[in-house]
């Protein structure tokens, strides 16, 4: 968790690369994403700063002069958090803490990557034994090779005497004390996986459905709706890490919603491996429902960030209703009336934009507003039309339910 000096909300700067495979319109998108995250980890940013490079710097992921210049401004607004918006390599995270904070022992300035952001967003919004497992591992698991320069006399579960060998360093004693603690959390994450495997085998046979989709999305908010249950929703990154299953019931055809943790860029590996276990309820569906923001202007590519994440797990190939949801923030594209020659980009009202879509071969899209209530009855006899389907090549002699 991030620990501020004092009761004042942290002040962060944030540093982003232009590069041949990152050029600048991505580099403030995904800064302006990253400051979202600084935001839900409760820090306030107050600067950005970026440099336009081939490709990272070896040794300090910016060049050694921008570095510099980034470290005086820093002084100059009393900045507490420098984060980066890529994964630091150990060697990049050691040199660039020496030069903000060149005494040993003395960190003034605490430098992050976007993966450390992510993994202390996912570490304060954990709740259950089952998450808080799986974000203790990816910390570990991400810790481990940054040792050099991050611990701080990790505390000793097995006492002093015996515990160091001949000739073992501290820092050699601390990566032997958290290999260890990750195979305790690996065993641990095991046990809870097979009591969910057997929860998931005692809900019967009903059609299991899946909410996805990239984090803050509104997967929560329509849960809430379908179910009318209180599933904790708010306008922040990661409000949901636990799986939550719900019995939902459309006209006289029951089913289980589940909703589960957003995707985003950039998600770090650590935690796509040690929520493959949750995503269970994914891959085990017989729908997704894809929530998508269709109000934020790079939905598309949150779209493909969504189905990259899927093909990861192994359910990209699932049956699959696309919901673009927030129609009611939807803004679209508009012809400048002073020069009707000039080109306008994307659609220019929600039914060509529906169009544009279903044109792709998109299995099927629907548009709605959760927060609203639009358009939820066409959804719902959607839902209900693809869950009857799903039931009737289940079990065809069951013709009582339709």
């Amino acid at each position: 968790m991030i620990e501020g000096k004092s009761a004042r909300s942290e002040r962060a700067l944030l540093v982003g690369l232009i590069h041949r495979e990152q050029p600048q319109e991505k580099m403030e998108e995904y800064l302006a994403e990253l400051a979202f995250l600084v935001e839900t980890a409760g820090a306030t940013c107050v600067e950005r700063a970026h440099q336009k490079l081939d490709r990272p710097h070896p040794a300090y992921f910016i060049g050694p002069g921008k570095l510099e210049e980034i470290r005086l401004r820093a002084g100059e607004l009393n900045i507490d958090l420098v984060v980066f918006d890529d994964e630091l390599s150990p060697s990049q995270l050691k040199n660039i803490e020496i030069e903000f904070n060149p005494k040993e022992f003395e960190n003034n300035i605490k430098v992050m990557d976007r993966t450390n952001l992510i993994l202390d967003i996912f570490a304060q919004r954990a709740r259950t034994a089952h998450a808080k497992t799986q974000v203790e591992l990816a910390q570990y698991q991400y810790l481990l090779p940054r040792l050099t320069r991050m611990w701080t006399h990790l505390e000793r579960q097995k006492g002093g005497i015996g515990l160091r060998g001949p000739g073992e360093t501290e820092i050699e004693t601390d990566r032997r004390i958290i290999r260890d603690k990750i195979s305790l959390l690996k065993t641990r994450l095991g046990t809870i996986d097979k009591q969910m495997q057997t929860q998931r085998k005692n809900r019967g046979e009903l059609v299991r459905v899946a909410l996805v989709g990239y984090t803050n999305v509104g997967k929560s908010t329509l849960m809430n709706l379908l179910s009318k249950s209180e599933v904790f929703a708010e306008n922040k990154l990661f409000a949901t890490l636990d799986t939550t299953v719900r019995k939902v019931v459309i006209e006289n055809l029951p089913f289980l919603l589940s909703d589960t943790v957003g995707f985003i860029r950039k998600l770090p590996t650590q935690l796509v491996e040690s929520f493959k276990s949750t995503l269970d309820e994914v891959r085990e569906s017989d729908l997704l429902l894809h929530v998508v923001d269709v109000s934020h202007p790079q939905f598309e590519d949150h779209v493909q960030v969504v189905q990259r994440t899927l093909n990861e797990i192994g359910a990209g190939e699932k049956p699959t209703l696309m919901v673009f949801n927030k129609v009611d923030a939807y803004r679209a594209a508009e012809i400048d009336p002073h020069d009707l020659t000039k080109k306008v980009e994307g659609p220019q009202n929600l039914e060509e934009l529906q169009r544009m879509w279903l044109a792709r071969g998109a299995d099927e899209a629907i548009f709605i507003s959760a927060t609203q209530r639009l358009n939820l009855d066409e959804f719902r006899s959607t839902l209900y039309r693809r869950i009857s389907q799903i039931h009737k090549e289940r079990y065809p002699y069951n013709h009582f339910l339709y």
